[in-house]
Formats: structure tokens, C-alpha cells, sequence
């Protein structure tokens, strides 16, 4: 294995900001010039190959060289560099609003798609071909090509604004680099090793902290604080921290309001659920009623149980109760109810996954559940921290084994992307001659470092994230389609976390959890007795957990399928009270930290938990008798990744599960083993 040369060199990451900019803009031409060519054809020189294949072709080529060069934005270190990549992004965005607006190439379309079927040509075609060519006729339609000329130019005034709104409004969460300042007295309960990580200074004779809004730095205030006023205070920051997106986030809508009655769409989630499984905005109106109606008595009384400790707690330090369960209230009694009943400590878990364990075991989990073999190669990355991995098939004899490129890109720096995400920066697809060309995922995460007296340590939903990150990394790299269209997570927007929610269950496996764990002193696994309760803590309050994601979703819709433009502050804040349960004391503007809205999930949030039940009836129907079975995960990788999005999802599911898909196994997840906190 190690003496073989993967068939496809790695790409090489030293662009200069020159560079980025030169090659997005030349990569732009060459696409025009095709467009061009297919644009200016003889309706009756139409056909397969002139417009649909010449199209397909140029717009791998056109992302094979701009997708990483737009990555930049997200990880380089250099702000120069950032700046380039987000500017060539905007290029990008620019050119795509224009190029959908391409009516001559539309009737292009049209008329190869009309050649084929008269010639009899059309049944000739493989199934993948032919959905080549409807989803680039319904490119057309969804683009408004079949409008007059005015509504059209328009309809590419609006869009191209719209791009420029969003894009504007996710580079402003990249550039938040705001603090709250807090006393050490006033962090009381929060744990040592995070304090020592905020920056101090001295005010007014005393010590302060500065604690950034990042996730690692202030989640342990809203689980661990024990003053309410401090988790209060912390928690209205985050919520206002990007008050600055108030605005843009009205002005989006309202575009969208406007494209979406242009294109003779009655709303903009109609509009957008189009292409996907569910197909309409009553479809996910319906879906996501249904789902409250269940959850909401299950998310009272886990409500009502977290107000009682609340009140004891109070009462015992003396603190004011009014009776009412806050926003700020949720994560640390949550925690609190966690320790209480199953006398979990998340810090002594902690200690069981550190980085140098968890990560290589996740790998050798999925390499040999999937069949696959990583190889740490040392190229060019764009961070030196980078790791950098060949992958090929297990049993790789020569070069036709290779599968693709991996990237980890695992600690948080200075003004890299914060969350944790995979970006599929070139898909495989066959060339013109028959041969391959290979993919290459490279995943983003801010995994904790390490500090003087303890090794990086992960939490244990840090391992769960990793592993659903990995999923879709190797959706990325197991798909093998004709055409990059429709490589690896190319499919419905809401199936896409399917197959990476369904691994985050080996997370909450025994063996698995055994065999991922050893304390960073002892080396010693996971005990049964601490298994089990992280087990069991996977269900505690999970009602009022979905009830949240549920109000996201609703807040989401509601917006999307409003006629008219609300007051979008006093909704986020009052829809969250009514779905979620928890109150606030003043309207923070909330909605402009909702970064899915302008993200691409617009209309979209639902496809979490939508792609939820698809993922629960997978999990249940293949994998749980047994997990770790290379067989079971062959049947995964041959009926699930394989196809990407080259076949409708619902047929892959089936295939994968033998019969339609249902919602028993999501439903007996959540309801069927009676939470514990039903019980008290």
C-alpha cells in the first residue's frame, strides 16, 4: 500500500492573493466562452453532447478551480488571502446570477432536450444522463428563463442583490470580535482550565475576563455559571452580538418575497422546496405541526422538572424565583438535572477523549466499517497544523484502488471558520476518455486545545460532531458518479445530513465508546458504569431539545412563507417562547445570529430533523444488530454514498432499506424508551 502513487497529485495550496483573483477570473472566461459556444448553436445542431455534456464539462472545470480558491475565506491565515478569496466568491456569485440568466443557452436546452426525444435517442440514454438533462431544463424554468424579457432583467437585479446580501451577512459572523467582560467571582462554577483560557486585564483596581462569543469560550458560561445574572448577561450578548445583521436579514426576505411572486411562486418555501423530498411549504408546515404536537407535553414536563431544581437551587442561595424558566435557565439546569440523576459530570468525561485517542480510532472505525485505508501524506496545505491524507480502497493493488483526498483541519485560530463543517472541494467524476477524476474533502473544526496541565480533550458531543463530520467527508469520497453534479452530498438539501446523522449513533454505543475512549492519565476506557449513563443522558430532555430545533425551523418557515414583512426581533423572541419554553426579559435580536437563514438552509432548517427520521429508520433497519460489521457498512457505501445524488433519494433509501422509509424508529428514539426525565 504505502508504495502506491495515488493517480491524481494532491493540489498544491500557495496561491498568492494575485493568484486567486487571476485564476477565478480567467476560470470565468473559459466558462463564458462555453456558454457562449452552446448559446450560439443551430437549434438543429442541438443535442446530447453539443449542450449537455458541453455544459456538464464546464461547470466542473469552472468549480474544479474556483471551489478551493474560495475556500481560502474560511481558513488561511493570511487576511490578505481572505480578503481575495471572499472577493473571488463574490465574482463567483455574480457570474452564477449571470449565467442562470443565460436565455440563449436555455433554448439550447430546450432544443437538445426536444432533438433527443424526437430522434428516439432519449430511451437510449443511461438513467444518469437523463436526469442530467432535467435537472439542467429545470435549472432554466427555476431561473425564470421562461419570463419576458423585463421580469427577467428584473429577476438578475434581485438575485444578484440577494447575493450580495448574504454573502455580506455571513462574512460579518466571521469578523465578530466582540467580548463580555466578567469578574472571576462573577464566573463563579465555571471550570478552571476554561477561565484560564480567556485573556485578563485589570479594570478599576480588579481582574477581568474577556470572554469572546466564540462556542468554546461561551458555552461554559450558559452550562456552568451559577449566577443568573452573568449566564443572563452572557446570553443577551450572544443573542445581540450581531445586531448588525438586523437589517440585511429584512432586506433579504424582502427580495425573496419578490423573486419567488416573479417566478409565479406563491411563496418563497414553495420555491425553494421544490427540488427537494418534501416538495412544498405545506409539506413542511404539516411536517414540522405534527412533530410539536407530539413533542410539546413530553417538553412541559421536562420544563416543569427543570423549574423545580431551579427553585430549589434559589431558594437555597438565597436568589429571588418569580417562577419562570429563562433562555439563560435551559443548558445549565439541563447540566445540573444531567449530574443530578445520572451523576454525569461532562468534565470528568472530558478527560476519557483526548485528541491524539479520539481522532485516529474515528478514522479506523469508518476505515474498517467502509473498506477503506488512510494515508498521511506531507503536501501543501494551507495551515501547517493541516493533516493531509491519501485514501484508498483496503485491498488497493495499484493505483484503480485510490479513492480521493482528505483534509483535517482540527484546532481553532485567529479569524478561521468557527463551527465545525466539510467543505467537498473537487468531486470525482468520469473524464471524456473513461478514466476517473477524484474528489478531495477537506473538514473544518475548533476542537479544544491543549493547555499547560492537560493534554486537547474532547467533549463528548465534540465526538459526536467529529463523527458526523465525517460522514459527510465520506459521502464526499465514496460517491461515484458520472457526472460531478451529482457526486457525493450534491443531493436534496433535505437528505443531506441523513447519512451523517445516522453515524452520530455509533456515538452512543458501548463498544464503540469503549474502544474510542482512554483517560489522557490512566489510559484506561470508558467504565461500563460511566457508558452507560452517557447512554442514557442522550435522552434527557430531549423534548425540549427538538421543541428548539423546532422553533428554528418554524421561525425559518413563518418568514419564508409571510406575505408581508413583520417585526422580525419581537417574533424570533416571542415564537421561541411559544415553541421552545423558555422566556427572556427583552427583545434581542436574535435573528440576526441565525446563520442557516442566508446559508443556504433558508426554508430549509426542517430538512435537520426531517433528515432525522430518514437516519433513525436506516440506523435501526441495517446497522444496529451490529455497528461495526464491514458487510453492513459495504451495504451502506454500495446503496447510500455510491450514488450521491444521481438517483432520487427516496430510491436510494429503499434499496438501502428493502421497503419505504417511516418514522417509527425516530419516534420510539425519542418517546419509546420513556425518558428518564418522565419518570422523576
Amino acid at each position: 500500500m504505502s508504495n502506491l502513487t495515488p493517480p491524481q497529485p494532491a493540489p498544491v495550496w500557495n496561491h498568492s492573493a494575485e493568484d486567486i483573483l487571476r485564476l477565478t477570473k480567467e476560470a470565468i472566461e473559459r466558462d463564458r466562452a462555453a456558454q457562449d459556444k452552446v448559446g450560439a448553436l443551430d437549434p438543429k445542431d442541438a443535442n446530447f453532447d453539443t449542450v449537455f455534456l458541453a455544459l456538464a464539462k464546464a461547470d466542473t472545470e469552472i468549480d474544479s478551480v474556483t471551489e478551493p480558491l474560495a475556500f481560502y475565506q474560511n481558513v488561511s491565515p493570511t487576511k490578505e488571502l481572505r480578503d481575495a478569496s471572499n472577493e473571488a466568491e463574490s465574482l463567483l456569485r455574480d457570474f452564477g446570477v449571470e449565467s442562470s440568466m443565460r436565455l440563449d443557452v436555455y433554448h439550447s436546452k430546450v432544443a437538445a432536450e426536444k432533438n433527443i426525444k424526437e430522434s428516439g435517442l432519449w430511451e437510449q440514454l443511461q438513467p444518469e444522463d437523463q436526469r442530467l438533462i432535467e435537472k439542467m431544463i429545470l435549472d432554466g424554468t427555476r431561473a425564470g428563463l421562461a419570463l419576458p424579457e423585463d421580469k427577467r432583467d428584473e429577476l438578475t437585479k434581485l438575485k444578484k442583490e440577494l447575493s450580495q446580501t448574504c454573502l455580506e451577512f455571513s462574512k460579518n459572523f466571521n469578523e465578530e470580535k466582540s467580548v463580555i467582560a466578567f469578574t472571576e467571582d462573577e464566573l463563579k462554577g465555571v471550570p478552571q482550565d476554561v477561565i484560564s483560557g480567556y485573556s485578563k486585564r485589570t479594570e478599576g483596581g480588579g481582574t477581568v475576563y474577556d470572554v469572546t462569543y466564540k462556542t468554546p469560550d461561551i458555552f461554559p458560561i450558559f452550562k456552568f455559571a451559577e449566577n443568573p445574572t452573568t449566564r443572563q448577561l452572557a446570553q443577551e450578548g450572544y443573542e445581540a452580538r450581531l445586531e448588525i445583521n438586523v437589517g440585511l436579514l429584512d432586506k433579504a426576505l424582502d427580495l425573496r418575497r419578490r423573486i419567488a411572486s416573479l417566478l409565479g411562486y406563491k411563496t418563497w418555501a414553495d420555491y425553494v422546496t421544490e427540488p427537494k423530498m418534501i416538495k412544498t411549504g405545506k409539506g413542511v408546515q404539516d411536517f414540522l405541526d405534527d412533530l410539536e404536537a407530539k413533542l410539546r407535553p413530553v417538553g412541559e414536563k421536562e420544563r416543569d422538572i427543570l423549574l423545580q431544581i431551579k427553585k430549589e437551587e434559589h431558594l437555597e442561595k438565597g436568589l429571588p424565583f418569580d417562577g419562570e424558566f429563562y433562555l439563560w435557565d435551559y443548558r445549565y439546569y439541563d447540566r445540573k438535572y444531567i449530574e443530578k440523576t445520572l451523576d454525569l459530570d461532562d468534565m470528568l468525561v472530558k478527560e476519557y477523549f483526548p485528541v491524539s485517542v479520539v481522532v485516529p480510532t474515528i478514522l479506523e472505525i469508518y476505515q474498517n466499517l467502509l473498506g477503506v485505508t488512510f494515508q498521511e501524506i506531507k503536501g501543501s496545505t494551507w495551515h501547517p497544523e493541516v493533516q493531509q491524507f491519501a485514501v484508498w480502497d483496503k485491498d488497493a493493488k495499484d493505483e484503480s484502488g485510490f479513492i480521493g483526498y482528505c483534509y483535517l483541519d482540527l484546532f481553532p485560530r485567529e479569524s478561521k471558520y468557527s463551527h465545525a463543517a466539510v467543505w467537498p472541494l473537487l468531486s470525482g467524476y468520469t473524464k471524456a476518455d473513461g478514466s476517473r477524476s477524484y474528489p478531495l474533502a477537506a473538514m473544518v473544526a475548533n476542537l479544544a486545545k491543549p493547555t499547560p496541565d492537560k493534554p486537547a480533550l474532547m467533549r463528548h458531543d465534540d465526538v459526536v460532531t467529529f463523527f458526523h463530520e465525517m460522514g459527510h467527508v465520506f459521502h464526499g469520497l465514496l460517491s461515484k458518479t458520472k457526472y460531478a453534479r451529482f457526486h457525493g452530498t450534491s443531493v436534496a438539501r433535505d437528505f443531506v445530513e441523513a447519512p451523517s446523522q445516522m453515524l452520530e449513533n455509533w456515538c452512543w454505543e458501548p463498544k464503540v465508546l469503549e474502544k474510542m475512549s482512554s483517560h489522557y492519565k490512566t489510559k484506561e476506557p470508558l467504565s461500563p458504569e460511566l457508558i452507560d449513563k452517557i447512554i442514557k443522558s442522550r435522552y434527557v430532555n430531549v423534548g425540549l431539545f427538538y421543541l428548539r430545533q423546532l422553533f428554528f425551523a418554524k421561525f425559518d418557515l413563518k418568514v419564508h412563507t409571510d406575505q408581508e414583512k413583520e417585526d422580525y426581533t419581537s417574533l424570533w423572541c416571542n415564537l421561541r417562547e411559544k415553541v421552545s419554553l423558555v422566556k427572556s426579559k427583552k427583545l434581542c435580536p436574535g435573528q440576526g445570529t441565525f446563520g442557516h437563514i442566508t446559508g443556504g438552509y433558508d426554508a430549509g432548517y426542517y430538512g435537520y430533523t426531517y433528515s432525522l427520521v430518514f437516519a433513525a429508520d436506516m440506523y435501526r433497519a441495517v446497522f444496529k444488530a451490529d455497528p461495526l460489521d464491514p458487510a453492513r457498512g459495504k451495504q451502506y457505501r454500495d446503496k447510500i454514498l455510491r450514488w450521491g445524488g444521481s438517483r432520487e433519494e427516496l430510491d436510494s433509501l429503499k434499496d438501502f432499506l428493502g421497503r419505504e422509509p417511516n418514522s417509527n424508529a425516530f419516534l420510539d428514539e425519542v418517546f419509546g424508551t420513556v425518558p428518564a426525565s418522565n419518570k422523576l
